[in-house]
């Protein structure tokens, strides 16, 4: 976990924003939750609806007329104003599936990355009423209060989460099956909520592949003010650069370093 030194001056008021975010989002995609809300196919064939898009817009507006200067990259709108020190990462509904099939695992992801570095992150469950907050130099909140992650589980007690096995594909595939089957159990369908899953302690490893930013920046500080470790599957620290929504990522996030290295020894080989 990153000292008091590594906490930028801002932080409270980056945290703040971003919890008002998710409140404005929120209303608005639980107005549309389990009501048999249409959808379309985006160009990727990923399923998107109008509450995606309105959400994303209601936290557009607010960080325009608040923030002007910062950088905007949402799923649904792209990227405003790329080149700005302080960039908010958005997704507005992810686990557009979960959503639309009524299942209440989705959530809303904020991120704020700062000169390529993730310094706070928000995910929040509509559904559920849980809200995970991390930002650099703090501890991480779960519904208001600081959650770690279970520390010195080895790889084969470890309990293993991803939010589908159809996200891996190619050779990418056959890693993940070697992960799987080094760890001791294997659940899916977490969506974004696997992540503060491990945060809170109660799975291990996170493993996924074929990530957006968007799916991955919020996530960065709450798996860190946890205790735990985020990545690429080699072990190198996740990137952001505009316009890269249409490059995937392959991210583990682990309880420890120690079962980080052991997860990467694997993914990587």
């Amino acid at each position: 976990m990153t000292g008091a030194a590594d906490t930028p001056a801002d932080i409270d008021d980056i945290l703040d924003l971003a919890g008002r975010l998710a409140d404005a989002a929120r209303p608005g995609i639980l107005a549309n939750y389990r009501s048999g809300i249409g959808h379309i196919a985006k160009g990727d064939e990923s399923p998107v609806t109008e509450a995606d898009r309105a959400a994303e817009r209601a936290m557009r507006d607010i960080i325009e007329a608040e923030r002007p200067g910062d950088g905007i990259f949402g799923e649904e709108f792209g990227v405003t104003n790329p080149d700005a020190d302080t960039v908010w990462i958005l997704d507005p509904i992810d686990g557009t599936k979960a959503f639309i099939t009524g299942k209440p695992v989705f959530g809303i992801l904020i991120g704020v990355v700062r000169n390529g570095r993730a310094i706070a992150g928000v995910t929040d469950g509509p559904a559920t009423g849980d809200r995970w907050i991390g930002g650099a130099g703090r501890e991480t909140l779960f519904n208001g209060k600081s959650v770690t992650t279970r520390k010195g589980v080895s790889i084969e007690n470890a309990w293993l989460t991803a939010t589908s096995p159809e996200m891996f594909v190619g050779s990418n595939k056959a890693r993940f099956e070697a992960l799987m089957g080094a760890s001791r159990y294997t659940t899916f369908g977490s969506e974004c909520q696997g992540y503060g899953q491990l945060a809170c302690g109660w799975v291990d490893l996170v493993c996924e592949d074929t990530l957006a930013p968007y799916d991955y920046a919020a996530l960065i500080p709450i798996i860190e003010g946890a205790g735990g470790v985020i990545s690429d599957w080699s072990g190198n620290p996740l990137t952001f650069a505009a316009g890269e929504d249409d490059k995937k990522h392959s991210v583990i996030a682990a309880a420890d370093a120690a079962l980080h290295k052991a997860a990467v020894a694997i993914l990587s080989a």
